[in-house]
């Protein structure tokens, strides 16, 4: 028998909805959905997201419906589920081999090492106030004057780029006004911000221990400047103790990846309730 659920990922800068069939073949993407907060009112934007992933296919019934993130008081969810727990099951959906994730969303970065069937064995985040996350690099673009998605092709283009802050995003925030001051090339400084962010996404996956292939999700998975420059600092690494071989895998719907998650945990629940089976509480992981 097929069901179907639903995966919505809340997070500080954007809500991510999905529609799932789930059938004797495994889960199946059948529809997506992607749309930035900015100063809407969050339940506006999960209802408007919600609405177009369950018109997009003709089907009878959503059997279920998962948060993760800061959904955990949408009203019509029937579950809740951890956000590194998501992130690791749908980056297996996403890039299937996968031992880790690195999730890069507007408020912080994480580095999640996995077992193949999703479950997190470790993990390491920054804290809100580096200057290694999407809210930052969305300040930056806005002050130089040009868009996000503007900012990975730009920064491949530098060939000088300047050294930024690592420290915090205040400092890194007053190293690029100063160097604008300077006349420094916007390329090269967006160059600059994606290797001091890039240096760390590469300690934290180092503390995480994580090994073979690391799948990049959140809002900053599709930047193609700063895929190139954790590449490079990977590759710097490599050899040195403490680092182990890694490669980065990515995918046009990384941004997706906690709600492809979210859904695919909510079918195996639904099943577990099916059963008889004890269940979680909505506010529970698996």
């Amino acid at each position: 028998m097929t069901i179907h659920t639903v995966g919505i990922d809340v997070g500080s800068g954007a809500v991510k909805c999905v529609l799932m069939s789930h059938g004797a073949d495994g889960p199946t993407l059948l529809a997506h959905r992607a749309s930035r907060i900015r100063k809407r009112d969050v339940s506006a934007v999960v209802d408007e997201v919600f609405g177009h992933v369950v018109h997009a296919v003709d089907i009878d019934q959503v059997d279920y419906i998962a948060t993760t993130g800061e959904g955990e008081d949408i009203p019509f969810a029937t579950g809740h589920f951890y956000g590194m727990t998501t992130h690791a099951r749908g980056g297996l959906f996403l890039a299937p081999g996968a031992t880790a994730v690195l999730d890069v969303g507007a408020l912080h970065a994480r580095a999640i090492r996995m077992d193949e069937r999703g479950k997190v064995l470790n993990y390491k985040m920054t804290s809100q106030c580096a200057s290694g996350s999407g809210q930052f690099l969305e300040n930056i673009a806005r002050y130089l004057g040009v868009s996000l998605a503007e900012v990975g092709p730009l920064s491949l283009s530098a060939d000088k780029p300047e050294k930024v802050s690592g420290i915090c995003a205040v400092l890194a925030e007053t190293d690029v006004i100063n160097m604008v001051s300077r006349g420094i090339a916007t390329h090269d400084i967006l160059r600059g911000i994606h290797e001091s962010m890039a240096n760390r996404f590469a300690r934290l996956l180092r503390a995480a221990r994580a090994e073979g292939t690391v799948f990049v999700s959140g809002g900053l998975s599709g930047d193609v400047g700063l895929i190139g420059s954790v590449r490079d600092a990977l590759e710097k690494g490599r050899g040195k103790r403490g680092f182990a071989e890694v490669e980065l895998a990515t995918h046009p719907l990384g941004i997706h990846a906690g709600a492809i998650g979210a859904a695919i945990w909510g079918a195996f629940r639904h099943e577990r309730l099916s059963l008889g089976a004890p269940a979680w509480t909505s506010r529970s992981a698996l």
